[in-house]
């Protein structure tokens, strides 16, 4: 079987897939790529199968030697890409294309540019061991094959369905520096658990990104906080991927891919699925601006 090494790599880099639904009963949530979006798009690039896991890379960061003739494409945030060959010559590469490694070639991904998660997939597939039905590293369980290290070898699978059918991609646009990432929101469920001025407290100003936020959750801080109007506990209840759940502080926390399947806190609204992966790549420190959907 063939595969990548990995010769470097920065800390919260996992392999990530579909995630493993159904196990909510056992307290499980589903977890897979916190961007789906930009996860399925690498995976069309060389023409995998949308079940194939791919790696999920922080702030890219990652140095990979090829050890057979690969094709890989990179997706999310971007990263300055080069390939290495093994006769030491140096050739450039690029994030949204098709990328071909002979063996021995080091594919070096740099920091990202903008945005937080960046996708790399191999055709074929990552071949991690997987756990429950899935290759997915779920943080708040602990459970999966663990994060990626310095020194491992990622097999390559045989996920692969079709060839590509194009070498590249426009890469989405990303917010400039300073501009608010605009969110889109559903009300509900608990929306009446606040008083109505809740959708102005949303919507009328900017909410910014906590350092505190992970694959769980972006937790978010801002003038003006949410007021409930309930003030009673509310009994816990299933949540889902882009709740948007409001503590006693009143800012609230958007629920990403490995978030608990219960909460005790009022879910004032649920992101859009595209809202889901945009939130996935923000950074500490940027801005939101929330849209509520009629």
């Amino acid at each position: 079987m063939s595969g990548l090494t990995v010769l470097q790599v920065g800390p919260g880099t996992s392999t990530q897939d579909l995630g493993r639904p159904g196990f909510s009963d056992a307290g499980l949530g589903t977890s897979g790529a916190a961007d789906r979006g930009a996860a399925a798009l690498a995976n069309r690039l060389v023409g995998n199968r949308p079940e194939a896991a791919v790696l999920e890379a922080l702030l890219g960061s990652v140095t990979l030697r090829s050890d057979a003739h690969v094709v890989a494409a990179l997706t999310g945030a971007p990263c300055p890409v080069t390939v290495e060959r093994a006769d030491g010559r140096v050739r450039g590469a690029a994030c949204f294309e098709i990328v071909a490694l002979a063996p021995g070639d080091v594919l070096r991904v740099g920091a990202a540019t903008s945005g937080l998660r960046t996708y790399l997939a191999v055709r074929g597939g990552i071949a991690v061991d997987p756990v429950l039905g899935s290759r997915s590293w779920d943080s708040l369980a602990h459970l999966g094959p663990p994060p990626v290290t310095t020194g491992d070898v990622l097999p390559i699978g045989d996920a692969a369905s079709a060839w590509p059918l194009v070498d590249a991609v426009a890469p989405p646009r990303w917010p400039a520096p300073g501009e608010a990432v605009v969110l889109d929101v559903t009300a509900g469920p608990r929306d009446d658990w606040f008083t109505p001025a809740w959708r102005a407290v949303l919507v009328d100003q900017l909410h910014q990104v906590t350092p505190d936020s992970d694959r769980v959750g972006v937790r978010t801080t801002a003038a003006r906080p949410l007021v409930r109007r309930v003030p009673g506990e509310l009994p816990s209840e299933g949540v889902e991927t882009g709740s948007l759940q409001v503590p006693p502080a009143g800012h609230p926390v958007l629920f990403l891919a490995d978030h608990p399947v219960t909460g005790g806190y009022p879910v004032v609204a649920v992101l859009t699925p595209a809202s889901v992966d945009r939130a996935a790549q923000l950074r500490p420190g940027d801005a939101i601006r929330f849209r509520v959907l009629d």
